[in-house]
């Protein structure tokens, strides 16, 4: 598997806060039975399996062409579960829409029970002097199912000296395997 690129942007002086979240690479298919043309958007998929607030595409829905997303290539929706058969897209409406149909597309959540995380910033991309070092309990805390909340307190980035660096954020399995997740450059602005 192969990191993902993301940037972080930290300001100076402010809390910085992001929600990683962590995919299994294989898809998961679940037809979607029901839509209601309610503000926000309701979708009634049986056993759709996820249990918090995940990230989710649609694909082959009728009567709401803003509804559907192709994976991989638009990002996805942000749905919120409801109970085990109904998910919500509090970003949409479907009121005066006649959608119907379609299927849920979502990547499961890795789990992370037991596991262990670690951030580090270094002053290149493949090494040099440690800048800033977050870990489990200690900037990194768990959020819903497969999801690590990174958090540097604005007190903390108010005394950082450098403006750019390196990042990557690994985790620890229970089992001793270590997986790189996330890497990319980091700016430090005013």
């Amino acid at each position: 598997m192969q990191a993902a690129r993301v940037p972080m942007c930290i300001a100076r002086g402010a809390t910085y806060r992001d929600t990683r979240r962590f995919m299994q690479p294989r898809r998961e298919y679940r037809a979607i039975s029901a839509i209601a043309p309610t503000a926000p958007l309701r979708l009634t998929a049986p056993g759709h399996g996820l249990d918090g607030d995940w990230l989710a595409w649609i694909a082959g829905a009728s009567g709401f062409p803003n509804l559907n997303r192709e994976p991989g290539r638009q990002p996805a929706h942000r749905v919120e579960v409801i109970d085990a058969d109904t998910l919500e897209i509090n970003a949409l409406s479907g009121v005066g829409l006649n959608p119907a149909g379609g299927q849920l597309i979502y990547q499961s959540p890795v789990d992370l029970t037991g596991a262990t995380a670690s951030l580090e910033i270094r002053e290149r991309e493949e090494g040099g002097a440690l800048l800033l070092t977050l870990s489990s309990g200690d900037g990194i805390s768990p959020g819903a199912p497969g999801t690590l909340v990174v958090e540097i307190p604005a007190a903390d980035t108010a005394a950082l000296t450098w403006t750019s660096g390196w990042y990557h954020l690994d985790i620890t399995f229970p089992d001793g395997t270590v997986s790189r997740f996330f890497r990319g450059q980091v700016t430090v602005e005013q």
